[in-house]
Order: structure tokens, then C-alpha cells, then sequence
């Protein structure tokens, strides 16, 4: 049996495979190159294309869109959307497409990426977040939503929390029992899984005692340094005329230009219309026109890329610069990492809420916890690491893998004779 682990994620997808004639689970290189593949699509018009719309995923979309970004259509982060019952179809040109058809084009570019690596595959093991992201998520929703976007693609389809899969990759290196906290820090989720590890050799090593997530992570740290950098330059505290009213401009259009799942969808000609009518009555129509300019030009990607490099930054320093220069706009600006903490501190107060109550469902007080393994991007930022260490003691706190263990432990479930008995999938 050939059994794959696909950690879908908001930012990236990693693939792991496991055959029974091997040892472990080995990642699978896309593209022949790194096994972490951007969760990103790329359109652009084509003559002889389906629908006359090519279509790229991953580093290729990237280079798509660097090589051609006015004449491109960027998605990226769409996973966040799975749960969102508000959410219909994405524009794109002139065709509009569902969560499912964007996730059957990305999984076609992946399998191509893989080298067909997904055209053989008994049993699929796919990562889902304990809680999704969004104000209302619907967990009924996004699995439909999952189904139709793996329909076909194994003979056995199973999914099963992130963590707990983080959690198999853990306790596969572990030498003795423990009882393990895991933490998996995404882009659109921070989830949390308490796990009873068994001594090594026992069947059903790892016994699942509670789970529980928010969905707060990485996006949601980058729409605050975008709210805080960007947004003032695009209009946002500013005001417009209605008749002989004037008004504050809605905060919504300030929402969408942070969150990246909705900044591409704003390149439609009835958003842009609208703008433009927001612009015409607008005290700063400069300020509104830049945001337009924004929109238009494909800047989303170059403005997630500069507020990346900002959040690495202070991953490792007290201070760091962040540039960004855009049409009609350019940002040079000192950011300190006490800034961007406070920025974010309540954001972080939900993440250690939802990590309070996995212990609390667990039944476990910090001290029964014998060891923590943090993993994903976001666990590299210091603030979401310190109150692990308050609660734990850094000697208990492990990371590494934090790309690549969900799928390792994804790939490893898939070996058990029975993975539902780790299967999650509607709530």
C-alpha cells in the first residue's frame, strides 16, 4: 500500500509518502526541488487554454505573476475561505470559480509538481485544522467543500487534525512515554492536541485526550502590520461626502485590502467601480486612488512579501526595517518589535485562551505536560513562543520540521492499520 500525508495549508502545502517497503515516510520534492510548495494560483489569459485561462500553482505562479503581474490574477491563502459559508466564488477575469474548482486546479499542479506522485495513491491522509478560520466558521461546510476538492484522488480519503498529526511525527523520535502538547501555529490557525504517547513498540502509540484551536495565526499578524503601515496611506481613518453628510469611509474596505484571501478577489470591475464613486466623494481622493492603484497593478503579492520579511525580521531582532513601494506608494518605516507585540497582543491572548482549553479538556494542568512541541512558521515569532515558556519551562519546549512534520505525521497515520481511529471530520 502506498499511503500519502498532504498537509494543505493557508501558506504552503507539503506532500510525505509512505510505501510498506520502507522504513519512514519520505517527503516527496516538487518540482524535483524543495517539498514545500506555496498554496498559491496564478491565472493569466492563454489562447488554446480551458475557458482560455492558464493556470500555475506554487513557485510557478509566483514566477508567473513576477514576470507578468498586471496581466495576472494572484490567489493565494484561499484555504481560509473553506468554512466561510458567505463565500461563493472567486472572480477571476471573466470566470468565476468555487473553493472546490480553485482546490481541484491546485491539486492537479501539485500532482503535476509531484511527478504524479498523487496518480498512485491507495490511502490519502489530509491535515484539517481543529477549528477554521473565519468570524463563523461552518466545519459541515468546508468538509463538503474538502470532498469535492479530494474526490478521486485515493481509494481511502482520512482526515485528521494538523496537531495530532504534528504529534505522530514527534513521538516517532521519542525514545520513552510521555504525555505531549503539541502546538501547530499556521497561517490561517493556531491549533493545540494533547496526545498520551506510549512507550515505543505499543499499539496505538499515540492516544489523542483533547484538541482545540482558534483561527488566529500568521494572516492575521500580517493584516495587523498592514493596518498599522499600509492602511493609513489607502485612506483609512478618513472620511467621504454623501449629499450633505460626510461620512466615514466603511472599514471594510480596509478589512479586505489586509486579509490576502480577499485583497486579489478585489480586481473585479464591479469592486473597482465602487472605489472609484468612493474616490470621487472622498476628502482624500489621493489616498483612495492609491488603493485603487494597488488593486489594479497586482501589488498583493509584493506587499505580502515585504510584510514577511518584516515579521522574519523581528523574529530575530528588536528592531527591522519595512519597505514597501507600490504604485503611488512608498513606505520606509523602523519598525520595533515591541511595536508589532502590542499590535498583536490580542491576538495572542486568543491563542493562549484556545491552548488554555485544550489542558482543560484534557483534564491536565502545565505540569502533567512532559513535553511541548511547537511547529509551523508562525511558532518562530517570539511573542507566541513566551507563554509556553511561562506555562512550561523552556527545557520542556521542542520545535523543528516546522514546514514539514504535519505531512511526515500525516504520512505516518496512513501506514496504521486503521487510521480512522485518528479521523476528524465534520464537527
Amino acid at each position: 500500500m502506498t499511503a500519502l500525508g498532504l498537509d494543505f495549508g493557508t501558506t504552503n502545502t507539503v506532500l510525505a509518502r509512505s510505501r510498506a517497503d520502507a522504513a519512514a515516510p519520505t517527503l516527496v520534492a516538487l518540482d524535483g526541488e524543495s517539498a514545500v510548495y506555496r498554496t498559491a494560483l496564478c491565472f493569466w489569459h492563454e489562447a488554446g487554454a480551458r475557458d482560455g485561462l492558464a493556470v500555475a500553482a506554487g513557485p510557478a505562479a509566483i514566477g508567473e505573476y513576477l514576470a507578468f503581474p498586471a496581466e495576472s490574477r494572484f490567489l493565494q491563502s484561499f484555504k481560509s475561505v473553506a468554512a466561510t459559508a458567505s463565500f461563493d466564488t472567486a472572480p477571476v477575469f471573466e470566470k468565476r470559480y468555487s473553493f472546490e474548482q480553485l482546490g481541484q486546479l491546485f491539486l492537479a499542479e501539485l500532482g503535476r509538481a509531484a511527478g504524479g506522485a498523487l496518480d498512485r495513491v491507495d490511502r490519502l491522509v489530509v491535515g484539517r485544522p481543529v477549528t477554521y478560520a473565519g468570524a463563523r466558521p461552518d466545519a459541515a461546510l468546508a468538509r463538503r467543500r474538502y470532498d469535492a476538492m479530494f474526490a478521486g484522488a485515493a481509494r481511502e480519503i482520512h482526515y485528521v487534525y494538523e496537531p495530532l498529526a504534528a504529534a505522530f511525527a514527534d513521538a516517532s523520535a521519542l525514545d520513552r512515554p510521555a504525555t505531549l502538547l503539541v502546538a501547530d501555529f499556521g497561517g490561517g490557525t493556531s491549533d493545540f492536541s494533547v496526545v498520551q504517547v506510549a512507550e515505543p513498540g505499543a499499539a496505538g502509540r499515540c492516544i489523542p485526550l483533547a484538541h482545540a484551536g482558534v483561527g488566529v495565526a500568521g494572516d492575521r499578524f500580517d493584516a495587523r502590520i498592514v493596518d498599522q503601515l499600509v492602511l493609513p496611506q489607502l485612506g483609512k481613518g478618513g472620511r467621504y461626502r454623501s449629499f450633505d453628510k460626510v461620512l466615514d469611509i466603511p472599514a471594510g474596505w480596509f478589512a479586505d485590502v489586509a486579509d490576502w484571501s480577499r485583497l486579489a478577489l478585489m480586481r473585479n470591475r464591479r469592486t473597482l467601480a465602487e472605489l472609484d464613486r468612493l474616490r470621487r466623494s472622498a476628502l482624500d481622493p489621493e489616498a483612495v486612488a492609491r488603493m485603487i492603484a494597488l488593486i489594479e497593478h497586482e501589488q498583493g503579492y509584493a506587499l505580502y512579501d515585504a510584510v514577511g520579511q518584516l515579521k522574519r525580521a523581528l523574529s530575530t531582532a528588536e528592531r527591522a526595517r519595512f519597505r514597501f513601494a507600490g504604485e503611488g506608494i512608498a513606505i520606509d518605516a523602523e519598525v520595533r518589535r515591541a511595536d508589532f507585540e502590542a499590535w498583536i497582543a490580542a491576538d495572542v491572548a486568543r491563542i493562549t485562551a484556545a491552548l488554555d482549553r485544550a489542558l482543560a479538556h484534557a483534564g491536565l494542568p502545565a505540569s502533567a505536560i512532559d513535553r511541548v512541541f511547537l511547529t509551523g512558521g508562525t511558532s518562530l515569532v517570539p511573542a507566541v513562543r513566551a507563554p509556553f515558556e511561562a506555562r512550561f519551562g523552556a527545557e520542556r519546549i521542542a520545535s523543528g520540521g516546522e514546514l514539514t512534520s504535519i505531512a511526515h505525521g500525516l504520512a505516518l497515520i496512513g501506514r496504521e492499520a486503521d487510521p480512522t481511529a485518528w479521523s476528524h471530520g465534520e464537527d
